[in-house]
C-alpha cells in the first residue's frame, strides 16, 4: 500500500461542503448548511450557482444531457433542476417513492438520476439493521421507479466500466454495494464490491484506473480501494473528516476532497465548517 502525498487547500470558508462533481473545468458542490450550490476552479475561484432562500437545502448534484442542473432537496422529497434562465423547478416529486431522506445522486449521460433514499434507520443505531433504504431511478423527463432496495444508508454512488456498472457506498454497514445495469437502467446482480471495516464511505470517486476513492469520516482518511476490498492508498486528513470527494482537474489527475472540521458535534449543532482540498493522483492511478 502507497500513501499520496499531502492534501493542499483549495477553498475554505464553508459550512458544509458535499456531492462535488467535477464538469466544465470547475468543480460543482453543494454546501449544504448554506443553503447554496457553488462551484470552485483549480485556481481556488470559487462562484454561488444557485443560492436557496426558502429554507431548501441541496445535496446530490448531476447534469442533464443538455448542461441543466439537477440537485437533491433535502428538506422535501424531490430532485430539483435548474433551467438555464436560472429559475428552480421541480423536476421529479419522489414522495410516493421515498422511504426517509434523500442524499446524493450520480446521473448518467442520458439523463438518469439514481437517487439514494436514505431509509428509516439512524446511522447511531447498532448494527446490523433491517436496512429499508431504497434507489430511485429518475429518467431524464421526471418519470422514476425504484431499482434498489434494502440498502442501509445508500450514500456515494458512481458509475464503473463505462456505466455498465453502479456501486454505492452503504455507510454504516461499511460496505460499496455493486449492481450490473442494463440498458433500460435497471439494476441486477447486487453484490458486495468491498467490505470497508474498519473504515467507511461517505462520498465515493472513480479514478482512470478503475480504482474506488472513498471518503472515510471516522478515520479522518480518504482510501483507495481495489473491487474486492484492498486497500491501494491511503490519505492521512489529520482532525478534518473526509465527507466526499472527486476526480478531476485539467487533465483528470486531481483528486478533491471536501472534510469537515469540528467533528461529529459540530455537524450537529450545524457549526462546524468545510474546506476543499486536492490531491495530485500518480500516473498508476
Amino acid at each position: 500500500m502507497s500513501r499520496q502525498r499531502a492534501p493542499q487547500k483549495l477553498l475554505d470558508g464553508l459550512t458544509f461542503a458535499e456531492s462535488p462533481r467535477w464538469r466544465d473545468g470547475r468543480l460543482w458542490f453543494s454546501d449544504i448548511f448554506a443553503n447554496r450550490v457553488m462551484t470552485v476552479d483549480e485556481s481556488g475561484r470559487a462562484e454561488v450557482v444557485v443560492e436557496f432562500t426558502d429554507g431548501r437545502r441541496p445535496s446530490g448534484l448531476g447534469f442533464l444531457p443538455d448542461g441543466r442542473l439537477l440537485i437533491v432537496n433535502l428538506t422535501e422529497p424531490c430532485v430539483l433542476r435548474r433551467e438555464r434562465t436560472g429559475e428552480i423547478v421541480v423536476h421529479a416529486d419522489l414522495s410516493d417513492l421515498a422511504v426517509g431522506g434523500l442524499n446524493d445522486m450520480v446521473v448518467d449521460d442520458q439523463g438518469r438520476a439514481y437517487v439514494g433514499s436514505m431509509g428509516t434507520h439512524s446511522n447511531a443505531e447498532k448494527r446490523p439493521v433491517d436496512a429499508d433504504g431504497v434507489v430511485i431511478l429518475v429518467e431524464a423527463d421526471g418519470r422514476a421507479r425504484v431499482v434498489a432496495e434494502q440498502l442501509d444508508a445508500p450514500n456515494g454512488p458512481a458509475f464503473l466500466n463505462g456505466g455498465n456498472t453502479y456501486v454505492v457506498a452503504e455507510f454504516p454497514a461499511q460496505r460499496l454495494t455493486g449492481y450490473d445495469r442494463g440498458a433500460d437502467g435497471s439494476l441486477s446482480a447486487r453484490r458486495t464490491w468491498a467490505d470497508l471495516a474498519p473504515g467507511s464511505a461517505d462520498g465515493i470517486a472513480v479514478d482512470p484506473a478503475g480504482g474506488m476513492w472513498c471518503a472515510s469520516p471516522w478515520t479522518f482518511d480518504v482510501r483507495r480501494v481495489l473491487e474486492g476490498g484492498a486497500v491501494a492508498d491511503v490519505v492521512d486528513f489529520g482532525d478534518r473528516m473526509p465527507l466526499a470527494c472527486a476526480v478531476g482537474g485539467h487533465d483528470g489527475r486531481t483528486l478533491f476532497v471536501l472534510s469537515c472540521v469540528g467533528g461529529a458535534e459540530a455537524i450537529a449543532a450545524r457549526t462546524c465548517t468545510s474546506v476543499i482540498e486536492t490531491i495530485r493522483l500518480t500516473s498508476s492511478t
